[in-house]
């Protein structure tokens, strides 16, 4: 064999290979079973941590089932983003360190909660939120603002899929997320950043923005959508204006950017290499660190020099609700696929808005690709 056959005999880790298909398949199937099981552990009395924990458990066992054999052992597999529990007018990226820590929430009846997680085989994440209200059923349906913010968040998920496609922007998406939420009276949470995914890669370089303002404008890149892109969509629509700041809540995931840097601390050296084993491209939560207290004492010095980055917590005004819709989807030549996907319960959760007939038409269009007739 030559060399320049050899050097062009590299691992393919596109969609064009089917094996990289089945491992985002693969990771998203495990994901949204994790998603139903956190799902089921949502009622009143239930605290944050307890579900974080049970759902970082129930991924790593499933994930400790596949991919063992000599045959299909891949370079790494486990939890792609640790189980978050937001509640109310809290954002996402909430990850109890402990019992006693201020983010374990005990829930109650009516909390909106955002479950979010993923699962990455092989370095092909698939992650996945759904927003649910402790207690509603089709008997006692949530309503008013919280209905509204929930069925913005689910409309406009929707409506994205129907845009992200060949010929499309990502402005396209911005421009529909804005319209959905704003029939349903709310708004969609300003700045936030939606990326396309490659191999160990959660925030490729190509963004989807919702609700900018006019320097965020400025700071995206036009690009169209092309078949074999990867993308996780993220949709956090709130009841309120869309402005949130930083939460009080203690930031609690990080993640290693990939840069290097002679660190001082024996702290922050001892927390890096623990970061690099367990998670290493993707998001961890601190609570899971052998000792998280003293864990903890090395993250400044990382992030000060980006060796990390902190998933920092933002919030609403009291009183305002967030609803979150995250989906991992593939764009391939027969349309847009889902490896991930969230529920919706429309007996459960009634708003008396409506959309426009042009959007309802959108949404009620296949995601497949129409074949033309021979």
């Amino acid at each position: 064999m030559s060399t320049e056959t050899k050097a062009t005999n590299a691992p393919d880790y596109t969609l064009a290979n089917s094996d990289v298909v089945e491992k985002y398949r693969t990771a998203g199937v495990i994901a949204n079973k994790g998603l139903s099981h956190v799902k089921s552990l949502v009622k009143a009395g239930a605290k944050s941590f307890e579900l974080s924990q049970s759902g970082d458990a129930f991924l790593e066992e499933e994930v400790s089932k596949i991919y063992n054999s000599k045959k299909n052992k891949v370079e790494s597999k486990g939890i792609a983003f640790p189980t978050s529990i937001a509640v109310n007018n809290t954002a996402d990226y909430v990850s109890a360190i402990n019992a006693e820590d201020a983010a374990n929430v005990e829930l109650k009846e009516g909390d909106v909660v955002k479950v979010h997680l993923g699962v990455q085989i092989d370095g092909f994440a698939s992650i996945v939120s759904e927003t649910v209200v402790v207690g509603a059923s089709k008997a006692a349906p949530v309503t008013g603002k919280v209905a509204d913010a929930l069925t913005a968040a689910h409309k406009a998920a929707e409506a994205a899929l129907r845009v992200i496609k060949p010929g499309k922007k990502n402005w396209d998406v911005t421009k529909v997320v804005a319209e959905v939420a704003e029939q349903y009276g709310c708004a969609p949470l300003e700045g936030m950043l939606s990326h396309n995914q490659e191999r160990n890669v959660l925030t490729g370089p190509k963004e989807i923005i919702i609700n900018p303002n006019d320097y965020q404008k400025n700071q995206v890149e036009t690009f169209e959508f092309e078949v074999g892109q990867v993308f996780g969509l993220d949709i956090l629509i709130s009841s309120g204006e869309g402005k949130v700041k930083k939460s009080t809540l203690r930031t609690s995931i990080y993640k290693l950017t990939g840069n290097n840097y002679q660190l001082k601390l024996k702290s922050s050296k001892a927390v890096f290499t623990e970061i690099k084993k367990k998670a290493s491209a993707f998001p961890f939560s601190i609570k899971n660190l052998e000792d998280p207290t003293r864990g903890s004492a090395g993250l400044k010095e990382n992030c000060t020099h980006n060796t990390m980055i902190a998933y920092d917590v933002y919030q609403e005004k009291e009183g305002e609700t967030i609803a979150q819709v995250y989906l991992t989807v593939a764009i391939t030549k027969n349309g847009l696929v889902k490896f991930t996907s969230a529920d919706f319960d429309a007996e459960a959760v009634k708003s008396e808005k409506e959309l426009s007939a042009e959007l309802k038409e959108l949404i009620s269009t296949s995601l497949k690709v129409k074949k033309a007739k021979a």
